[in-house]
């Protein structure tokens, strides 16, 4: 690998394969990508350390000081790969503190053939020119077991690296599938805590199962009496609290998050549109150098960035098409430039993007504005304070050369859902259906026809009632879950994964609540520390 100057690197020569899942990458005159604070506060961190620590001390999210940009000749080089060995290559200039070895390891225990059913991120084209990318086969039957089945391995690794003393305890808030993710990936991972806080009536039925019957003695589970952006905003408190980072810490623990705004969260969900388009070119479906238009069901926006970053690394992404549901904060951002979360919140049946406060947002605007740490901070300062800011026209230009976004609400989702099975018998959760609803409108608005991938985030059958429903025209007859899960699948011949089927037999474990200001005393608790 040559360097091209300290912005970004050149992947055109350099890489060697030698068995399916080993590479090696020489680099002249780099030591190594560190990374800094969104916010200005703190540059040159380690990748382990910003692995290990989740958020910088400032408030700010974890960003490279530099970001790779991988050649034509280099992209085309990963089509005869496997996902496992995508993995590796696209994340290994962002590790560089840890060893070819230690990151072919994490990939190859991440994504063992036990944990994913085929694949770890297939295709499926129901319609001409569109593609599905499934990235839900994983153990949890959502797209962040993507991330979160390598997140612990990495995070392990992480704390070795800067010598902690300390285990990592991991807050999780979650809109509905990161929790379960987060419990499966860290059970019973040595030298760590998981403590997860759902929105209360705010999540599936069968999400709320999924987190209710976790298995593992190091895990530990709240439903949050209020919405996710309650949740969320208690976490961030917690992180920022001194009291709490010091108690927790006398019992050998250090505050973490598995969310996305942990870099090692981030990272791996770049790795799923590589493989995308070198699928799609391995099939010959588009041309070496070909743009592919992505679409994505958006809450929190992270997985929308990877595709971003993605771009940036020099993958040939068209537009990026931001999918919303009533709660359309985003898209309203993206195409007025003025973030305003006052308004009212729905609870939709694609509870996943039920979300007014993007976190990852932030990072896209540290890099529209050049690393400006100071103008991402004052934007956040006036959220916080008055719940909106506006960017300035430089910066909402470059929105709309990045971005096309939309919004639909449920009765468009359950008529989506149910065409698109009328049109190719593909059957889609609601949050699939949201983007499918919305890359539709893109296309016939916009004029596209760039080969479109439509990012699938979910098994239907975690909102088996919801999709059941929309294909039969009305209100399923039974509301019970795993009814509506086998109703699903003697309807349609589609088979209920077997992680979920085996949730009815499981017993419940955790019925804690508490209220926002109540989650600080929960995390004292799951730290040993009583009541705080």
């Amino acid at each position: 690998m040559r360097s091209a100057g300290r912005a970004s690197f050149d992947f055109s020569a350099g890489i060697v394969y030698d068995k399916p899942y080993c590479f090696s990458i020489s680099a002249e005159g780099e030591s190594g990508v560190n990374y800094q604070s969104t916010r200005g506060g703190r540059t040159g961190v380690s990748a382990a350390q910003a692995v290990a620590q989740g958020i910088c001390g400032d408030g700010g999210l974890f960003v490279p000081e530099a970001f790779p940009r991988f050649s034509e000749r280099a992209i085309e080089g990963m089509e005869g790969l496997d996902y496992r060995a995508r993995a590796a290559l696209v994340m290994a200039p962002f590790l560089t503190d840890f060893s070819g070895e230690e990151l072919r390891g994490c990939v190859a225990d991440a994504y063992a053939e036990q944990k994913f059913s085929g694949p770890p991120a297939p295709l499926s084209s129901p319609e001409s020119g569109v593609w599905f990318l499934e990235l839900w086969h994983g153990p949890t039957c959502a797209f962040k077991d993507m991330a979160l089945q390598l997140l612990p391995r990495l995070l392990t690794l992480s704390l070795g690296k800067i010598r902690s003393q300390k285990g990592a305890l991991i807050l999780v808030a979650t809109s509905g599938d990161t929790g379960k993710a987060a419990l499966e990936g860290f059970r019973d991972v040595k030298g760590t805590r998981v403590a997860v806080f759902y929105p209360q009536n705010g999540v599936s039925a069968l999400q709320e199962r999924q987190m209710r019957t976790q298995r593992g003695g190091n895990v530990s589970v709240w439903a949050v009496r209020g919405n996710f952006d309650d949740a969320q905003t208690g976490v961030k408190k917690i992180f920022a609290d001194g009291h709490i980072r010091e108690e927790t810490g006398k019992r050998g623990w250090m505050l973490s998050s598995a969310n996305s705004i942990n870099w090692g969260r981030l990272l791996p969900q770049i790795v799923y549109y590589f493989s995308a388009w070198c699928d799609l070119a391995a099939s010959g479906a588009v041309r070496p150098g070909e743009p592919v238009d992505f679409c994505v069901p958006t809450g929190n926006f992270g997985d929308i960035l990877a595709a971003y970053y993605a771009k940036k690394m020099g993958l040939p992404v068209g537009r990026l098409v931001c999918a919303s549901n009533a709660n359309n904060v985003l898209t309203e951002f993206l195409k007025t430039g003025v973030y305003d979360r006052n308004r009212r919140f729905y609870t939709t049946i694609s509870p996943s993007m039920d979300i007014l406060v993007s976190s990852n947002l932030e990072r896209l605007l540290f890099d529209l504005t050049g690393g400006d740490g100071g103008r991402v901070a004052g934007w956040m300062a006036e959220l916080a304070r008055s719940g909106r800011y506006r960017v300035e026209d430089d910066v909402l230009a470059k929105l709309h050369a990045l971005f096309w976004a939309g919004c639909c609400g449920d009765d468009e989702t359950r008529d989506e859902i149910r065409g698109v099975y009328a049109r190719g018998r593909y059957l889609c959760d609601p949050h699939t259906a949201v983007a499918a609803r919305v890359f539709r409108r893109y296309r016939r608005e916009t004029g596209s026809r760039a080969p479109g991938v439509v990012v699938s985030t979910a098994s239907p059958y975690k909102f088996a009632p919801d999709v059941l429903s929309a294909l039969k025209g009305g209100a399923p007859q039974n509301e019970d879950a795993f009814a509506c899960m086998r109703a699903l699948a003697a309807l349609t011949g589609v088979p209920v994964p077997r992680p979920l089927a085996a949730l009815e037999a499981q017993p419940l474990r955790f019925s804690d609540a508490c209220a926002p200001e109540k989650m600080g005393e929960a995390v004292l608790r799951a730290a040993g520390c009583g009541k705080g």
